[in-house]
C-alpha cells in the first residue's frame, strides 16, 4: 500500500520542537498530572488507586467505566457503542480500513486532517474533494455536495468543529447533510476531536452518531481535555459498527494503557473543571487573536465559530512554507503552512495556547510582516482568494 506523505505532521515533527512561541499548536494548553489531579481531586488519594493495579492489558475495548464516561458527551449512546483507541488518529484511521475497499466512492472535505482523503485513497477508493471555501464561512456547499453524491457511495468524511477553520454545523445545517447522505444510504464519519471547543453555550456542538444511524463520531483527550499525552480517543456509533471496527483494531491495538484508561476515565469525571478552563481559554485567546487579525491588513480571515484554530490569508508574495520558515528563522514563532494542508497561500495558527505566548508571538509577527513590506513582499490579493 502506497500513501502519500503526512504533510501536517512532518511539519509538525520538523519544527515543534525549535520554537520559542509555539502558535502551530492544536491542543487546549495541556494539563500536568498536578492540574488534573487537583481538578480532580484526587491528590491526596491517587497513589491508593495506582499501587494496586496490576500492568497486565487492560479491557480490550475500554474499561466499563471509561466507555461509560465518555457516554455522558452524548445523547444517545451506551458502553456498548463505544470502542477506545490509541487517540482519534487511531480511531478514524481504523474507521477507514474498516469501511473502506478498493473502487468505493468517499467524499472527504478539504481543508481537513489529511487522513479523511489520503487514507481511503491508498486503498484504492475513488475520493472526490467538497471543497470548503471561505464565501460560505468553510461551511459544505450543499448544493455542490448533493451532486457528488452516487448510489455506489460508501463513506462520507467531514470534521465537526473544521481543522483548521473552526467553521462549525450546527444542528440544522448537519439534519440537511444527513439527509443528502441518505440518499445513497453512505456512512458519515465525523471527526468530532474539537467537540467541546464552540464559543456559545457549553460549547457542544451535534454528535453525528445522535443524529444519523450510519453517523460515525470519533473523538479524544487530545484537544478540548488537553490530555494529548494520554494518546487516548475512542469511536461512538451503531453496535454494528463496532463490532466491524473491533475486528480490526484485534490486529493492531489490543488494549490502550490501563495508565492511559485510568486517567481519562478520571478527565471525564471532573469533565466540568476542565471544560471551564479550556472555555476560558478558547474564548478569551479568540478575542485577542480577532483583535490582532482586525488591525493588520495584510490579513484576513474568516473568524472560528469552534475549535483551537483559525485559518489565516495573507497578502505578500511568497509561498506559505517560505513565509513559515522565515517566520520562525527570525523571531522563533511557528506556524503552520497552508501548503501541508493543501491550500496553498494561506497559515494555520492555534490560538489556545497560554495567552502571553498567543500576545507575544502575534507582536513578533506583526513586526515581520512589517519588515516584509519594507522589503517590497506585499502584493495585492482579493480578499478571500483560495489557492487548492
Amino acid at each position: 500500500m502506497k500513501i502519500k506523505p503526512f504533510g501536517v505532521e512532518i511539519w509538525m515533527n520538523e519544527f515543534e520542537n525549535h520554537c520559542d512561541f509555539n502558535l502551530a499548536e492544536t491542543c487546549v494548553a495541556s494539563l500536568t498530572v498536578e492540574q488534573l489531579l487537583e481538578m480532580s481531586g484526587k491528590n491526596a488519594d491517587v497513589l491508593d488507586d495506582l499501587k494496586p493495579l496490576k500492568l497486565t492489558y487492560g479491557a480490550i475495548e475500554g474499561s466499563d467505566r471509561l466507555r461509560d464516561a465518555i457516554c455522558t458527551l452524548y445523547e444517545g449512546q451506551s458502553r456498548h457503542n463505544v470502542v477506545v483507541t490509541h487517540g482519534a488518529i487511531g480511531a478514524n484511521a481504523l474507521v477507514h480500513e474498516t469501511l473502506v475497499e478498493p473502487g468505493d466512492h468517499v467524499i472527504s472535505v478539504r481543508p481537513t486532517y489529511q487522513q479523511h482523503y489520503s487514507i481511503p485513497e491508498s486503498y484504492g477508493a475513488m475520493v472526490d474533494i467538497l471543497h470548503l471555501r471561505p464565501e460560505n464561512g468553510f461551511l459544505p456547499d450543499l448544493d455542490e455536495f448533493a451532486a457528488m453524491i452516487r448510489p455506489e457511495t460508501r463513506l462520507i468524511a467531514i470534521n465537526n468543529p473544521n481543522n483548521p477553520t473552526g467553521a462549525l454545523m450546527d444542528v440544522a445545517y448537519l439534519e440537511q447533510f444527513i439527509g443528502i447522505a441518505r440518499r445513497s444510504q453512505a456512512y458519515i464519519l465525523c471527526d468530532e476531536v474539537y467537540r467541546g471547543t464552540a464559543q456559545q453555550g457549553d460549547g457542544f456542538s451535534p454528535a453525528i452518531a445522535d443524529m444519523y444511524e450510519r453517523g460515525i463520531s470519533v473523538a479524544g483527550m487530545s484537544k478540548t481535555f488537553s490530555l494529548a499525552g494520554l494518546r487516548l480517543g475512542w469511536i461512538a456509533a451503531a453496535p454494528e459498527v463496532i463490532e466491524a471496527v473491533s475486528i480490526h483494531r484485534d490486529y493492531n491495538t489490543i488494549s490502550v494503557g490501563m495508565l492511559d484508561d485510568y486517567f481519562a476515565a478520571l478527565a471525564l469525571e471532573s469533565k466540568a473543571r476542565i471544560l471551564e478552563r479550556s472555555h476560558r481559554i478558547t474564548r478569551g485567546n479568540l478575542q485577542i487573536l480577532d483583535d490582532w487579525v482586525q488591525s493588520e491588513p495584510a490579513i484576513f480571515y474568516v473568524k472560528p465559530q469552534a475549535g483551537t484554530t483559525a485559518l489565516l490569508k495573507y497578502d505578500f508574495d511568497m509561498s506559505s512554507r517560505d513565509f513559515c520558515v522565515e517566520l520562525l528563522n527570525e523571531t522563533g514563532v511557528m506556524f503552520t503552512p497552508g501548503s501541508v494542508l493543501h491550500m496553498e497561500g494561506w497559515l494555520r495558527i492555534g490560538y489556545a495556547n497560554d495567552p502571553e505566548i498567543l500576545k507575544v508571538g502575534l507582536a513578533k509577527v506583526t513586526e515581520f510582516m512589517a519588515r516584509l513590506k519594507q522589503k517590497g513582499v506585499a502584493h495585492a490579493q482579493p480578499d478571500g482568494q483560495v489557492a487548492i
